[in-house]
């Protein structure tokens, strides 16, 4: 498996990527909720909710290829969260990871998210998952299909899924991105956020 088989419109690496073997630092999981992102107006996937969409930046350059790199940024400054770039080299895509089942490793996992969170739990939202992966800003830009690099991703068969709007976006707001597995109890709740349009209202 390798990251050309990521290589298009992010939807569908967002689908490819369910189901993924996702393991860093002692832990690994299979990843079960996954959003997407595109780029530039005048890109393929146009996405007014992505990092990327006001062009290339030090901030965002991992977004734009090759793909198959870990970009990671903070959430409101605080929550490290783990995209995967899938756009052909020089263009922008990526998948947020948003959730996974911890396999192997729950030990480590409740090292660095505390020893009362709950096993469905330990993964669940973004933030979580880095956390307990212990997934750090200074693996932005690694190679995820590399075998020595200290966090990696192996695909598998995908799995089937669900998909419904973004969490917490105020743009693009109700694109059918975010993608899972139904039935699953890793999966984080849909949370509109205050500042997007009313449902229907945007694209």
């Amino acid at each position: 498996m390798s990251a050309e088989q990521l290589v298009g419109d992010p939807v569908a690496a967002a689908r490819r990527l369910l189901g993924a073997t996702l393991a860093g630092r002692g832990v690994s999981g299979i990843v079960v909720e996954v959003e997407a992102y595109g780029g530039v107006p005048d890109g393929p996937w146009p996405d007014a909710a992505a990092h990327s969409y006001r062009g290339l930046s030090g901030r965002n350059l991992v977004m734009f290829g090759p793909p198959g790199r870990l970009y990671t940024y903070r959430s409101h400054g605080i929550h490290v969260c783990a995209n995967v770039s899938c756009g052909p080299d020089g263009t922008a895509a990526a998948v947020l990871l948003r959730a996974c089942v911890v396999e192997a490793g729950v030990g480590a996992a409740r090292s660095r998210r505390g020893e009362l969170v709950r096993a469905a739990a330990l993964a669940r939202g973004p933030g979580n998952l880095c956390s307990a992966l212990g997934i750090t800003m200074d693996d932005n830009g690694i190679d995820l299909f590399d075998p020595v690099s200290p966090v990696r991703l192996q695909l598998n068969d995908p799995l089937t899924a669900l998909s419904g709007p973004r969490v917490g976006v105020s743009q693009a707001a109700d694109r059918p991105w975010r993608l899972w597995v139904a039935g699953r109890p890793e999966v984080s709740a849909y949370r509109r956020s205050p500042r997007a349009p009313a449902p229907g209202a945007s694209d």
